[in-house]
């Protein structure tokens, strides 16, 4: 299958209420409160919903999500009970960020079956999750495939088939995976790749599986005002005590700092622990509980500093995130470009910081080459550091030891924590949910008020193991 590029031409409406969509959708679109489309659900939708094939170059956090979730919803018919839509994303945590945003535009259509299929999972509960065919899969690839070779998933009546961040997917190695899972889909599916690059393997896995696909280029706009980009040159052994001036300098409430190597996303949390800044490491050699715990905890404001490599970053989605430092710069040009444009996300503004030693000069060049600009070169001794520096998150978070499958909903801990008056709603930031778990994110003030209501009283009618995380 050969795809004939078809150039896309500016769509002027802006507004959800000019596509055909089914009421269902009307209604979790306004409850969302999505007001106005995005430049890419602009430019995708109107073809989307044409069942026409699409190769689109957007970023995360652009709105694509939403935009091909709304396709796939559209069309989608709950009363036939088979996999009619499946989406492939290359990490865990995209995979239940896109599952999420699914579910929220799903919530007014009813007996909508979603299943998340992702590696670092036990296998048997996604066992019998499909003893009934699901209409939506998002999964990564490995596991999808794996569920495919047990013949536990059927894709024979796929419609949509979503290939999320594909350039990474083939980046990290599952070029094989994605084909074998895509020649177990009908020809007739309309084939969706969603790609932050270019590059010429995505070109070529669209000519081998895409018919005619519409080409939709989204500007990043990652070098746009919206974003201070500043640069400090270190010198040997001096990169931590700079990223801390930077850190007591700027004071961001939320901060994204990306190290080269595991071991130094370790190390650096450790250092800035001792320096009693609340920081925590995500990177690959955690176990997936581990991860979901750390994303929560910063997700949900009650942790100051992330610190990870790219690839455990990948598909991190942080609204309002403060500051984005690289400890290192990176070796690829384009990566330090993405590092730093989730900065400034949905018309916030960002600030970027990256440090930089002699020996990186030629990266640097790099960088300003492929930005098109010079770098602002400042120095780490003008930078002015607070006495007694302290950076506390706003939020604090507390784990109960009960989930979804205990039929716990965020409404019934919002309920337990409000019923008696002593704490108010508006003190409860993200509750999040698993299977078997639930986090709860809350003022520090109320924090240890919220441990004693939870520890002490029920939660709909039963008693739970309650902690606060530290």
């Amino acid at each position: 299958m050969r795809a004939q590029h078809r150039q896309v031409y500016p769509v002027t409406s802006n507004s959800f209420t000019s596509l055909s969509l089914r009421p269902e959708l009307v209604t979790s679109i306004a409850s969302i409160g999505y007001e106005s489309m995005t430049a890419v659900q602009q430019q995708t939708l109107p073809h989307l919903l044409k069942n026409e094939d699409l190769i689109a170059q957007a970023k995360t956090g652009s709105g694509k999500t939403a935009a091909f979730a709304i396709g796939l919803l559209n069309k989608l018919d709950p009363q036939v009970y088979s996999t009619q839509a499946i989406v492939i994303c290359p990490t865990r945590e995209l995979a239940e960020q896109v599952a999420a945003e699914i579910r929220r535009l799903a919530s007014a259509i009813p007996n909508i079956k979603l299943l998340t299929l992702c590696g670092g999972k036990p296998m048997g509960p996604q066992l019998a999750s499909l003893r009934r065919d699901p209409h939506i899969v998002v999964g990564t690839p490995g596991r999808v495939l794996a569920h495919l070779l047990k013949e536990t998933l059927h894709l024979d009546k796929v419609q949509t088939l979503v290939l999320d961040e594909a350039d990474r997917m083939l980046d990290m190695g599952f070029h094989d995976d994605i084909t074998q899972i895509i020649a177990k889909t009908p020809a007739s599916r309309q084939t969706l790749l969603f790609s932050a690059t270019y590059p010429d393997h995505i070109k070529k896995i669209s000519e081998a599986v895409q018919r005619e696909p519409i080409d939709i280029r989204v500007e990043d706009g990652l070098d746009s005002p919206d974003i201070d980009q500043v640069f400090f040159e270190v010198g040997k052994g001096e990169r931590t005590e700079s990223l801390f001036k930077v850190i007591a300098h700027y004071q961001p409430e939320s901060t994204l700092v990306f190290c080269n190597t595991i071991q130094q996303c370790s190390e650096l949390a450790k250092e800035l622990r001792q320096r009693d800044l609340h920081a925590l490491a995500l990177h690959g050699d955690l176990e997936q509980f581990e991860r979901d715990q750390v994303l929560t905890q910063f997700s949900g404001k009650s942790c100051s500093i992330l610190i990870a490599t790219d690839v455990a970053a990948r598909g991190l989605d942080v609204k309002e995130l403060a500051a984005v430092i690289n400890y290192e710069l990176s070796r690829d040009p384009e990566v330090h470009i993405h590092r730093i444009g989730r900065t400034a996300r949905a018309g916030s503004k960002g600030l970027a910081v990256s440090l930089f030693s002699a020996s990186e000069k030629r990266q640097l060049r790099a960088i300003e080459d492929y930005q098109d600009a010079a770098a602002e070169i400042v120095s780490v001794a003008s930078l002015t550091e607070p006495e007694k520096f302290k950076l506390y998150p706003p939020m604090a978070t507390l784990f109960v030891n009960g989930g979804r499958k205990d039929k716990l909903r965020a409404g019934d801990l919002l309920g337990a924590l409000t019923a008696s008056g002593e704490i108010t709603g508006d003190k409860i930031g993200k509750i999040t949910l698993f299977d078997k778990l639930a986090y709860v994110a809350i003022e520090q003030k109320a924090a240890k008020q919220a441990l004693d209501i939870l520890s002490d009283g029920k939660i709909k009618g039963r008693k739970y193991r309650v902690r606060r995380l530290h």
